[in-house]
């Protein structure tokens, strides 16, 4: 036997290492996401060598996972930032540092949990490994918006929630477009329609989610109080929402796989590092630390993203709306530009386009439903500036994608798409609403800083 493979027979017995070699074979007959495919290609294969000769099965155990689940990724070099952000607060350093560190390391932490949810996958079967993907896809941004819901900071939720909608759409998809059309030019990049037409439809369903609200408020008559009204609409259209996404993971993991398989078909020939190299207990228990390391950091961003505003001179949203997507999601974003260079579109759709959907679909609902348990005021009317953006963003990749086809054209327009956009964040300072979303029912509204 392989020293790789007797750590995690040792640690869960032949009947789980059977289980695992069972579920590796469902496991990959559909349910791989685009998502965990692309963070794949940050990873790198450790030498179990290093670790075998140690005397202590205990130590060469915890050594042997420490490596796999530390040192196997390329971003480990960011791992160091984890620490100097706990140690920034400790010692009480600039809040501004604290806020970067924090944002660093959130990097290679998203990346090591979608590994970690691969790795729970194998011995979990299809079903439960698809829901785990389907869940934890963008745990980062999730936990960063349940903390800001917390602190009642509204605002700040809204602009990282939609931040996220927008670097999916238009950054990722824009970027694998305009690499993969340069790197492919004596080729027609062709990608299958059927994933862009069903994402496109649930994006679209969130965004009219998205306009009621805003347009219940600019319809009223002037002086009449609605917010009590824009409310409750917000709260039945989220649980619509939910319900829709519940749906999209029936279509995806159950009734419709054959429409995702093609994802799987370009993979064949990575077959050999699609294993399980830890045991089902070792990946839970590093999955809830670094689950907890997660919320840690996302706190400390949370909590000083006001002062990094102020040190730096860029408005709130401008930091929520496109430093953070884009830090806290890189290692996602790099592998679908990767998959885009190897004429492999349907990948880097996959990423884009599902990540998109689970933030608006899944993300933003769910947070509007946990607000209504806290008793904070947090709807779906994301102001008017941004839901345009939003929408404008959506129609333009419906139609960019209607053909089936791409060329690096596409991935310029949308790139420029993306830059308009953020220069009209950076330029306006725009101030955080304070009596609709920073108050809690019955409660005192919250000190933080607007932006």
């Amino acid at each position: 036997m392989e020293p790789a493979g007797e750590f995690y027979h040792m640690e869960n017995g032949g009947d789980q290492s059977k289980k695992a070699a069972m579920g590796k074979e469902s496991w990959n007959n559909g349910i791989r996401t685009a998502q965990t495919m692309s963070n794949s290609l940050l990873r790198k294969k450790s030498d179990p060598l290093l670790v075998s000769k140690l005397r202590f099965q205990m130590l060469r155990q915890f050594l042997a996972n420490l490596q796999e689940v530390i040192l196997g990724t390329k971003l480990a070099v960011l791992f160091p930032a984890i620490p100097l952000a706990i140690a920034a607060d400790f010692y009480k350093f600039g809040r501004h540092w604290i806020f970067a560190l924090s944002l660093l390391g959130l990097t290679p932490l998203a990346e090591r949990v979608s590994f970690l949810t691969e790795q729970i996958a194998y011995y979990t079967g299809p079903t439960v490994g698809g829901l785990l993907n389907a869940t934890c896809g963008n745990a980062t941004e999730l936990i960063i918006a349940l903390f800001a819901l917390y602190r009642s900071k509204i605002h700040v939720l809204k602009y990282s929630l939609l931040g996220s909608i927008l670097s999916n759409l238009l950054l990722v998809l824009g970027s694998s477009l305009l690499c993969g059309g340069l790197a492919n030019l004596k080729k027609e990049q062709r990608y299958d329609r059927k994933q862009a037409d069903v994402n496109s439809s649930l994006l679209l369903l969130g965004l009219l989610c998205h306009m009621l609200p805003l347009m219940s408020r600019y319809a009223a008559a002037p002086g009449v109080l609605i917010a009590d009204s824009t409310l409750q609409l917000s709260r039945a259209s989220s649980i619509l929402m939910l319900v829709a996404y519940i749906g999209y993971i029936i279509f995806q993991l159950k009734t419709h796989r054959q429409i995702f398989d093609s994802l799987q078909e370009d993979e064949e020939e990575e077959e050999e590092e699609e294993k399980a190299v830890i045991g089902f207990w070792s990946a839970f228990s590093w999955l809830v630390g670094m689950t907890l390391i997660i919320a840690l950091l996302s706190e400390y961003v949370v909590g000083t993203i006001e002062a990094a505003s102020e040190s730096w001179g860029i408005s709130v949203s401008f930091i929520s709306i496109i430093l953070i997507p884009i830090v806290g999601n890189a290692a996602e974003h790099a592998g679908a530009i990767i998959f885009a260079f190897k004429n492999k579109l349907d990948i880097s759709l996959g990423v884009a386009l599902g990540s998109a959907t689970q933030i608006s679909m899944f993300a933003v609902p769910l947070c509007v439903v946990v607000g209504w348990m806290m008793r904070v005021r947090m709807d779906l009317d994301f102001s008017l500036l941004e839901t345009a953006s939003l929408a404008l963003t959506i129609l333009v990749v419906a139609f960019t994608l209607q053909d089936g086809t791409s060329h690096y054209m596409k991935g310029i327009v949308l790139c420029l798409c993306y830059t308009a956009i953020a220069a009209c964040f950076f330029v306006l300072k725009i101030p955080a609403p304070l009596d609709q979303t920073n108050v809690k029912l019955g409660l005192k509204p919250s000190t933080g800083i607007s932006a």
